[in-house]
């Protein structure tokens, strides 16, 4: 691993912890100083948007795996649930900043959008197929699928549920949700 992928990894750290932490202070948790830290960003912004590019990328790897995972597809839209529950976990400061200040723009890649587009596709033939409530448009099961795993993360950092339970809570309240016929599985 690079010095430079490093210093970002430590970095999300660092931010999920403690938002307003000073160069310096990433500096120290990286065990550099402040001007070896220089060498690679300019200044706390250009880290912040190499941590938002990092968590773009990292998340769109873990969609695809989980589109991947398997031919059923209500299967790739549990797994994919999980994978954005994770990924979440693990950058939810940036998931706050974006919410905030959506300043930090990357670019998808064209593998991502072309698994996502065959997903959510699939999900209109799950609901043709009355697996899925077809009452419910699409833009409605993506913004419920977004605010389920925003919820998911905000259980998790709570403390108050079970680590080991709360990916199922999730599933089972999203599914649910978008009146999915589980018994039909």
């Amino acid at each position: 691993m690079s010095t430079q992928q490093k210093i970002i990894d430590t970095a999300i750290t660092v931010f999920n912890e403690n938002f307003s932490a000073t160069f310096e202070e990433i500096a120290e948790h990286c065990n550099l100083n402040r001007r070896t830290l220089h060498r690679y960003f300019k200044n706390r912004n250009e880290l912040l948007e190499a941590c938002n590019k990092n968590m773009m990328q990292a998340w769109e790897n873990a969609a695809i795996k989980a589109c991947n995972s398997s031919t059923d597809p209500l299967v790739q839209l549990e797994n994919l649930l999980y994978a954005g529950i994770e990924s979440g976990t693990k950058y939810a400061f940036l998931i706050k900043l974006n919410e905030v200040e959506p300043t930090y723009k990357t670019e998808t890649g064209k593998e991502y959008l072309k698994v996502r587009n065959e997903l959510f596709s699939t999900i209109e033939k799950l609901q043709k197929e009355e697996l899925i409530d077809s009452q419910l448009p699409l833009v409605w099961i993506k913004i419920l699928f977004t605010n389920t795993i925003t919820a998911t993360i905000t259980a998790y950092r709570s403390g108050d549920i079970a680590p080991n339970e709360i990916k199922k809570l999730a599933w089972n309240s999203f599914s649910r949700s978008i009146g999915m016929q589980l018994n039909k599985q």
